[in-house]
């Protein structure tokens, strides 16, 4: 239980990554960017083809970033220039994605198990310093279980997120930043203050999906492997992150919000590592599972709104009752 949970948090982060590119499509830009689909297989793919050819894996996660930017930015070319709908836009690029991450493997799936990743580095890195041993002891004389060896793996994670979320908070409090959010709220009195709205559009697209590439590279390196169909349904997993981190932290402001998405992701991941322990459910489950998750994180909220706003009618009925009463008593 507690490895699987461990697990889960582990993931969660990586997958946070994604959850903040989903995030500033469809909030920042209220652009519904559907090529996330096929850019976290794109990192994935590069980033592989890279390592088993013989390129670090730090160069390899960067190529992975890079390539998923790029997607990104033919999808706002699509958009912008082609004048095609957005969501369609979206579709086609995620549909043509799936037969360029073919070609970019050369067949369905790549094993790196045998090349060395990020992963492994740092593990290896984390138990030569002796820290790894040290804690294990002190969690053994507590009478808890040994910690997993890629617990170096979470703590470094955590510290990279931080980083991430100050950079991206800096960076929608910067010109271009604010030109996105400005873009993403009214394109039009953006345009009337001499924005360029369609450059706004492609960049923002482009940060997006290269940090969901990114997210894909840290995963195929983490797992070991890579698939071509390891993309499918990442949207609707970044969506349920941004909803449900959203619906229990609030997301009234950039620096706010962008920590909801972070901790929705983990949550996320912790809720499905409990519910496909359940006796019933099995791991092809794990759509069905995620698609309940965003349904009631947007149903919640809004039965809750309601019934306050019931008992708010219900009270003020009830005052004017009583000062009817005292009027009528006078």
């Amino acid at each position: 239980m507690f490895l699987a949970l461990f697990g889960a948090v582990e993931s969660g982060f990586i997958y946070a990554i994604m959850a903040i590119g989903v995030y500033l499509t469809f909030r920042i830009l209220d652009f519904p960017d559907l090529t996330v689909d096929g850019s976290f297989v794109t990192g994935g793919a590069v980033t592989a083809i890279s390592i088993i050819n013989g390129v670090p894996p730090m160069l390899a996660t960067l190529f992975g970033a890079l390539a998923g930017f790029l997607a990104g930015c033919v999808t706002g070319i699509l958009h912008t220039k082609g004048k095609i709908n957005a969501l369609l836009s979206g579709i086609l690029m995620m549909i043509a994605l799936y037969s360029i991450n073919l070609r970019i493997m050369g067949k369905p799936n790549l094993s790196l198990s045998r090349e060395s990743t990020l992963k492994k580095q740092f593990v290896e890195i984390w138990e030569k310093t002796g820290i790894d041993g040290v804690i294990n002891n002190l969690f053994t004389s507590m009478g808890i279980d040994r910690l997993p060896a890629t617990w170096g793996i979470l703590f470094i994670m955590i510290i990279f997120m931080i980083m991430m979320k100050l950079t991206i908070d800096y960076f929608l409090k910067t010109e271009i930043g604010l030109g996105l959010r400005a873009t993403g709220n009214n394109k039009v009195m953006s345009r009337s203050f001499s924005a360029n709205t369609d450059t706004l559009i492609i960049i923002g697209l482009g940060i997006s999906n290269g940090l969901v590439a990114l997210s894909g590279s840290l995963i195929t390196q983490y797992g070991g492997f890579t698939d071509v169909g390891m993309g499918i349904g990442m949207i609707i997993i970044g969506l349920a992150s941004v909803i449900i981190g959203e619906a229990l932290f609030g997301a009234k402001t950039v620096a706010k919000a962008t920590l909801a998405v972070i901790l929705g992701a983990v949550i996320y991941r912790i809720v499905v590592a409990l519910a496909l322990r359940v006796g019933f459910l099995e791991t092809g489950d794990m759509k069905l599972i995620t698609a309940i998750l965003v349904i009631l994180a947007l149903v919640t909220p809004k039965f809750v709104q309601v019934q306050k706003e019931k008992k708010r009618r219900l009270a003020k009925r009830a005052a004017l009752k009583v000062g009817n009463a005292k009027n009528v008593e006078a």
